[in-house]
């Protein structure tokens, strides 16, 4: 009952300040793209074809070194979803008992914050990991009733493929009715008085990678290059690599190994071919935005939820710390800021949770892990963070490790630490297992940890140092967050 007076009070306060102002609140249209790593025009990649989401690149501002808490889906959605770290909420992985309001009751979802806030909030598709929240979706997140992806993974084949092709329309695929939804509630919100918050989930280019044909085509498997890397880090610890489980479940694919060259063409073809794919798709959701004259009105985010391996250190899928994985795209557009903009400021996901809430005129919930990024959409020259981190967890030998990854403009420092740690008890230097170092000026492939090199040793205790003043501010800000409950 407490609970359902502070909504409503909040309700009532939210309108009195639109009515006595005489000021529209802002919409959002809330894209996430399920394992889209920076293969896009906009981010200067040559070969992706991807027009719609490089336009919308052009209106808004681009975050070019934005990063992932967690390269696997449910820990990485949850943190952006709740502007927490993975530490906090208890959302490590793609199992059951990783259900974020099982471990936090009370957390307080984007969604949720401004569905409190007196709008409209309602998704279609993949937004929340369906594994990591009740029903698939949150309840508590959406006003109006979720409406979850239909279709089959695959038009046609019989087996788990990694790869199919179909000349049919793109209504026919699983992203078409993702669409077709999103289209069919954007309609229904632009005819409501409240504001809205919308989020679209699409399904690719995560696998299997099936798409059009005509989206195959216009990638001629002899031009697709290879990853030029295909080795492990000199010096890293065998850990810090995974074998790419979830490929080698399709029967397509060799269950060890190193993948053939005309295989991993295919599978390149096959992922550019899914993101061109919803880059039309999200066109059209852009389009009927501005038909229906909401643009003017409206603050449009995309992002990927993290990177994905294409063959490089031998690696393919996510599931790692390394850059292919952890780095993700980031673009916000709204009505009254400078267009056109790349913003090279280090950045993290947890920071569009106050990013929204200060595009939209929202007071910022205290006790969040990230910062608004509204300065360098001001200014993209402005530096904002010094570092972002990630984190991912392994299992070698009956060992159970965290890594965890500080990403600055030129390094990457990773600390492989005992599991414990993760729950954010008192850093401690002898729970080091392994470390590693990579320069991104000098290597940007990342072919040698630097980490064990002796004129090194100084640069590895700068960032030990940081990463203990960064387990300190996660436990007094979980220390606060306990006392308050």
């Amino acid at each position: 009952m407490k609970i359902l007076l502070m909504i409503l009070f909040l309700l009532v306060a939210q309108v009195r300040v639109w009515a006595a102002t005489g000021l529209k609140p802002m919409n959002v249209l809330f894209i996430v793209v399920d394992d889209l790593k920076p293969t896009l025009g906009c981010y200067g990649d040559t070969l992706v074809y991807s027009p719609n989401i490089d336009s919308l690149a052009s209106q808004g501002t681009l975050f070019y070194n934005n990063y992932c808490q967690q390269a696997v889906c449910a820990p990485s959605r949850a943190s952006l979803l709740t502007g927490l770290r993975p530490d906090r909420t208890q959302v490590w992985d793609l199992r059951e008992h990783a259900s974020l309001r099982a471990n936090h009751p009370d957390v307080l979802t984007l969604p949720q914050y401004f569905r409190q806030h007196g709008y409209e909030t309602a998704a279609v598709g993949k937004v929340f990991d369906p594994r990591s929240v009740d029903k698939g979706h949150d309840r508590a997140s959406w006003s109006l009733p979720y409406r979850p992806a239909r279709g089959d993974r695959w038009l046609h084949s019989k087996k788990k493929v990694s790869t199919e092709m179909d000349d049919a329309p793109d209504s026919a695929f699983i992203d078409g009715h993702i669409l077709a939804d999103g289209l069919d509630l954007l309609n229904q919100l632009s005819r409501q008085k409240k504001p809205f918050f919308l989020a679209v989930g699409f399904k690719k280019p995560h696998l299997p990678f099936v798409a059009p044909k005509r989206d195959w085509e216009l990638y001629p498997r002899d031009k697709i290059p290879l990853a030029p890397f295909q080795r492990h880090s000199a010096n890293a610890p065998e850990f810090a690599f995974q074998p790419g489980w979830e490929l080698r479940h399709y029967v397509d694919i060799p269950k060890e190994g190193r993948i053939p060259d005309d295989k991993q063409r295919e599978l390149i073809n096959g992922y550019y071919a899914c993101v061109t794919h919803v880059d039309r798709l999200i066109g059209r959701l852009l389009r009927r935005l501005h038909e229906l004259d909401l643009d003017r009105n409206t603050v449009v985010v995309l992002w990927g939820d993290h990177g994905w391996h294409l063959g490089d250190h031998l690696i393919w899928c996510k599931h790692t710390n390394f850059e292919q994985a952890t780095r993700a795209p980031l673009i916000f557009a709204a009505p009254g800021y400078p267009k056109g903009q790349v913003a090279k400021t280090i950045c993290e996901f947890v920071d569009v949770f106050p990013t929204l809430c200060e595009l939209t005129g929202l007071p910022v919930p205290e006790n969040l892990d990230g910062i608004s990024l509204v300065p360098a959409m001001r200014d993209p020259s402005v530096s904002l963070k010094e570092y972002a981190v990630s984190q991912f967890h392994r299992n070698p030998k009956g060992m159970k490790l965290e890594g965890y990854a500080i990403r600055t403009k030129r390094y990457r420092y990773v600390e492989w630490l005992n599991q414990d740690i993760r729950l954010t008890q008192d850093y401690d230097e002898a729970n080091v297992v392994a470390n590693e170092l990579y320069d991104y000026q000098t290597d940007p492939l990342e072919t040698v940890s630097l980490a064990p090199l002796p004129e090194y040793k100084d640069l590895v205790a700068r960032f030990r140092g940081i990463l203990k003043r960064y387990f300190e501010e996660e436990k007094r800000k979980m220390e606060a967050e306990t006392g308050a409950k």
